[in-house]
């Protein structure tokens, strides 16, 4: 996989040792009302080819944000919050500002919504993913199908691609945020493996498996937002899903809210919520012992109106006095702070316990 200089040419034909992804350099900075599909066959023409059945084009997402002014003045916090269908998980960063992964307008979960600050030019505006990116694809795909003289019924994929972390991986990867013309999903479930074993599970996301191969020959610090991807089964570019089906909602969302999220949540703090800022986030750097017990205790105690807890902090721990109005509270009081230690990754156990007051000591696993 080469990115060429301008200059280089392609094979009219697709390549019969397997899939060629090229890089397109040389489209300029793009603005609102930009016509994208011109810059990218005028690219396309620049590297000695043009579009051909068959081929797919993967684009970031980000040059279409552009084209539709999709820009934003003002704090990017607030962009984020209008991008947002649901928080799943929120943490302080490191410059002690709230980093949320959410469900974006867009479709995906990623961290801010997508929304972006980088290579949007020198005014510090921020720049908002398209509320439907399966659509602008369909219409850029429809742009370039015009701009080549190509039949509208041509075989041809665009994948709108963006950056994105992953659960349980380190590191950073360009997914499929729109998709047109292109098979996302090749189910082979129902089938049999090489060894002629049933697949039950299988299921090859086509569509993020093209956009990662485009963004190891395009990407921000070169100036390459687009590539060509000439080889592809034929297969792949019978299809007319989007990217949002790759996107898992409902029933089928194993992991539809954080961890230390859930355990807030089952105390009536939901991720996001003006409750969750009173009671405190979670940072990523390491915190203090007294910090993370300040937030437990705030846990405990929210929506707990006759409760009350008396703490002492010391290095090896700290112990927590609860009282309440009568013992059945006292005893909720324990098993809320039980919990919100758990949110800390803190271990909690009964110290001493009267009838009107039991007193937990919070210490590290």
């Amino acid at each position: 996989m080469t990115s060429p200089e301008p200059s280089a040419e392609l094979s009219p034909e697709p390549s019969e040792a397997g899939v060629r992804v090229v890089g397109l350099p040389g489209v300029p900075e793009v603005g609102a009302g930009d016509d994208v599909a011109a810059l990218l066959v005028e690219a396309l023409d620049r590297a000695g080819t043009t579009l051909l059945a068959g081929d797919c084009l993967a684009v970031s997402s980000k040059v279409v944000s552009k084209a539709r002014g999709l820009t934003v003045d003002g704090e990017r916090a607030a962009a984020v919050d209008s991008q947002t269908v649901r928080v799943v998980a929120e943490r302080l960063g490191s410059t002690g500002e709230p980093t949320r992964v959410v469900e974006s307008v867009a479709g995906p979960v990623m961290a801010a919504a997508g929304v972006d600050a980088s290579n949007t030019g020198p005014d510090g505006r921020v720049l908002l993913l398209p509320a439907d990116p399966d659509a602008e694809a369909a219409t850029l795909r429809a742009a370039l199908l015009s701009r080549a003289g190509l039949p509208a019924d041509t075989p041809l994929g665009v994948v709108l691609t963006d950056t994105a972390g992953r659960p349980w991986r380190a590191g950073l990867t360009d997914f499929a945020l729109g998709a047109a013309g292109l098979a996302v999903l090749d189910d082979l479930r129902g089938g049999v493996d090489h060894d002629g074993r049933p697949l039950a599970v299988t299921a090859r996301a086509v569509a993020d498996e093209v956009a990662a191969a485009a963004d190891l020959v395009k990407g921000k610090a070169d100036g390459v937002p687009a590539a060509l991807l000439r080889g592809l089964p034929p297969a792949w570019l019978d299809g007319d899903g989007g990217a949002r089906e790759l996107v898992r909602t409902g029933p089928g969302d194993w992991f539809a809210t954080g961890h230390v999220e859930a355990l807030r949540g089952a105390l009536g703090v939901r991720p996001g919520s003006a409750a969750s800022d009173r009671v405190g986030l979670r940072s990523v750097a390491p915190e203090p012992l007294d910090v993370r017990v300040g937030r437990v205790v705030a846990l405990a105690l929210h929506d707990v109106e006759e409760g009350g807890a008396d703490v002492s902090v010391a290095p090896d721990g700290a112990e927590v006095t609860l009282t309440a109005a009568d013992p059945y509270d006292v005893g909720r009081l324990v098993v809320r702070t039980e919990v919100a230690a758990a949110s800390e990754d803190l271990r909690c156990d009964v110290a001493s316990r009267t009838p009107d007051a039991v007193t937990v000591r919070l210490t590290l696993p």
